[in-house]
């Protein structure tokens, strides 16, 4: 892996919120040449604050929603590599604000695209989704990469739009059969229900939980029985490196939409995640749950088959759920105590790559 991005150019959208800042983290110990370009951090605090992610590249803030300074953030890198993780992830804000989440990420990913177009010497562009972007029957088994977009809130619904969008692109402007004209190789990835340390979102159930246990509160649970392919950020992310040298080097063979997700095993109702993370914690840790009077629609059952990443690009879950959450408290523990959080995150990063269990 590191062989192939030593030295290589990439475009990251995102990089300044959780998943894209271990991501950039992730391509530096690479020795990637890394521009970000992304909106000012959402939190406070941020993992691109506490683990000082621009040190070791360009950070570029900007908003998906300015073509123009889009376009001509991606000219000056000049990228060979394109991530796409830039978004308004939230389901619940997406009921507050629709307009705003289907602008960043219907038209966000339009913009990104047409970037990639204006830009010479693009060769692999990984756009992300979500698992959501499915049409949720509420089935017990695995959704596959050919099953129908969908999705009942404004967020899933807008991510299902983008993967409409990419495969528009993909077979308008970057055609399978015209690319050793156009050069460049388009996919998309739907991860699972991502989770690790420094993050630090509204409404997203590991940091609630975090919020919670480091303020001596008992954790409040609104959703125990909802079933979520859990992973830590680092598998999928494993998968984008992986599914983007893969474009690189097959170029059409595998410009496509693609699931990166847990063993089903690990495929846990909320409550199993609850129970965890607060026995880890150890002694003064609570929780209960609660009906929530104002809660919105949100899926009971979701699980993704990872079958086709595992027999095509050699590309598998490494961490085993309950060492995950492990990692998160040492992560968590870590940040409280100031240890130095760039060193701690890159260390992670150095576990994951040589499969050491946390």
């Amino acid at each position: 892996m590191a062989g192939f991005w030593q030295g290589r150019r990439v475009f990251l959208t995102g990089h300044t919120g959780f998943k894209g800042g271990w991501l950039a983290l992730w391509l530096q110990r690479l020795g990637a040449e890394v521009t970000g370009y992304a909106l000012a951090p959402g939190t406070e605090p941020a993992l691109f604050e506490v683990a000082r992610v621009g040190t070791g590249m360009a950070s570029v803030l900007g908003d998906l929603r300015d073509p123009e300074a889009l376009a001509a953030a991606m000219a000056r890198a000049r990228p060979e590599v394109v991530f796409h993780l830039a978004a308004q992830a939230l389901v619940r804000r997406s009921y507050q604000e629709p307009v705003a989440t289907y602008a960043t990420n219907v038209m966000g990913t339009v913009h990104l695209l047409e970037a990639v177009r204006r830009t010479p010497g693009v060769r692999s562009v990984v756009v992300v989704t979500t698992d959501k972007c499915y049409e949720n029957r509420e089935w017990p088994w695995a959704y596959r990469e050919d099953e129908a977009l969908g999705g009942h809130d404004p967020y899933s619904s807008s991510k299902g739009c983008a993967e409409l969008v990419a495969s528009a692109y993909r077979r308008s402007f970057f055609p399978p059969e015209r690319h050793d004209r156009h050069g460049v190789a388009l996919a998309s990835a739907r991860a699972g229900n991502v989770i690790g340390g420094g993050d630090w979102a509204a409404d997203r159930l590991v940091p609630d939980i975090l919020r919670a246990l480091d303020a001596g509160r008992e954790v409040v649970v609104r959703n125990p029985g909802a079933v979520r392919p859990w992973q830590h950020t680092l598998e999928p992310l494993a998968g984008y490196l992986r599914l983007a040298e893969a474009l690189h080097a097959q170029g059409p063979a595998v410009a496509e939409a693609w699931n990166f997700g847990p063993w089903e095993t690990d495929a846990r109702p909320v409550r199993w995640i609850v129970e965890q993370l607060t026995a880890l914690w150890g002694p003064g840790a609570g929780y209960r749950f609660e009906q929530d009077p104002g809660a919105v629609h949100e899926a009971q059952q979701l699980k993704l088959d990872i079958s086709k990443a595992r027999t095509r690009l050699g590309w598998q879950p490494r961490w085993p759920l309950g060492r995950s959450l492990e990692a998160i408290v040492e992560w968590h523990r870590a940040w409280r105590g100031h240890a130095d959080m760039r060193e701690t995150t890159l260390r992670q990063i150095a576990a994951f790559e040589a499969g050491i269990l946390p």
